[in-house]
């Protein structure tokens, strides 16, 4: 299969334009004037389109009414075919604080979608734990009564059950035993700061233990100021660190996504963070961790106000940041590349490049997907 006539992003993510060919659900060749057989399916995208990488969300809960915690295939499947419809070919179906129960079940369920894929969804590509390793004081909608203290066992045994899938593991340095997580946990996985009291020399002391994630920037940890510069300063202060962003309108404000892509550059990564009222009715309240949630004008909120996941995705994301004022090329590298490169999958997925799948997504002029390719 050929796409011709092709604006595209390029490895570089430079809009040139040419050929992509498709082989065995690999892009085999790219360039200008690639030759045909007779017998080769060519699509011309010369029409005002352009054709980018499918996107891939290493942060999402839930949407289309499925949750991970759900603990079922039939959960991550809605959740994949949901996605795929939205451009996303690629995620990391992502646990809350939960019980040891709950969490077992949606890893088991995340592994036998990844092992036997459907033809019609988004492929998982690893899973992403999202406590229960994280702060009281900065819980934000985890359900406090199953945080728990960094424990380096009980995650092996994660790790160890979900066949190794474990791509991304949040923790509250600060929290006992928090340093000694790290320094084990990251000989297997990413590992990223979340809900955490930390300050600027906590953050900066557990990213030399191996953090170089961040899990949604800003949120549900201590931000930056003149003479406290908190996580957020020690993430925009260490290139070893990666910062997610939801870049929903609500959880950051586009000021303040415009300076964080001009100060993280390639360390940005957009996320959805999105939980099953995603593509839902608004109005109606659903279930998040164990609590319950309401969405009203695009924004999910527990009963006391607070922020509560997202009902966006990274289509949706991708076209706000366009609006902010992000060029069109770094909002997809942060949404494709950059998270690809956060779960250690680069050389897969992320980027249109020969040997890579062909997860491509086709846009018209207004940002709009025409096709999705996976």
């Amino acid at each position: 299969m050929l796409l011709i006539h092709a604006n595209y992003l390029d490895e570089e993510f430079r809009l040139v334009q040419g050929d992509i060919e498709i082989q065995d659900g690999k892009i085999l060749r790219i360039g200008k004037d690639l030759p045909r057989r007779p017998e080769d399916l060519a699509v011309d995208c010369e029409e005002g389109y352009t054709v980018v990488p499918g996107f891939v969300d290493v942060h999402i809960h839930g949407c289309a009414g499925a949750d991970t915690c759900d603990g079922t295939r039939e959960a991550i499947e809605t959740m994949a075919r949901f996605l795929l419809q939205h451009g996303v070919t690629s995620f990391c179906p992502t646990t809350m604080t939960a019980g040891q129960e709950v969490i077992e079940r949606a890893l088991t369920a995340s592994k036998d979608l990844m092992d036997h894929p459907v033809e019609d969804g988004a492929r998982v590509v690893g899973v992403n734990m999202e406590g229960p390793f994280i702060a009281k004081e900065k819980k934000g909608a985890q359900k406090e009564e199953d945080i728990l203290s960094p424990d380096w066992e009980l995650f092996r045994h994660f790790y160890d059950l979900s066949g190794g899938i474990v791509r991304l593991v949040d923790v509250a340095p600060e929290r006992p035993g928090g340093h000694d997580f790290v320094k084990k946990a990251k000989d297997l996985c990413t590992v990223s700061i979340a809900h955490t009291t930390a300050g600027y020399e906590e953050a900066k002391a557990a990213f030399d233990c191996g953090i170089t994630h961040a899990t949604h920037l800003f949120n549900a940890m201590t931000g930056l100021s003149h003479r406290s510069p908190g996580v957020v300063g020690a993430v925009f202060d260490d290139d070893r660190v990666r910062g997610e962003l939801i870049c929903d309108g609500f959880h950051i404000h586009p000021a303040v996504l415009r300076t964080a892509f001009r100060v993280l550059g390639d360390r940005a990564l957009v996320v959805s963070d999105s939980m099953r009222a995603n593509g839902m009715p608004e109005g109606e309240e659903f279930d998040l961790g164990g609590q319950m949630v309401t969405v009203r004008d695009g924004k999910a909120t527990l009963a006391d106000g607070t922020i509560a996941g997202s009902v966006s995705n990274l289509h949706q994301e991708i076209k706000n940041l366009v609006k902010f004022g992000i060029p069109l090329a770094q909002a997809v590298k942060a949404a494709t590349l950059i998270p690809a490169r956060a779960i250690g999958m680069e050389q897969e997925i992320g980027s249109i490049a020969p040997g890579k799948r062909a997860d491509l997504v086709v846009l018209d002029k207004n940002l709009e997907i025409v096709a999705v390719y996976h």
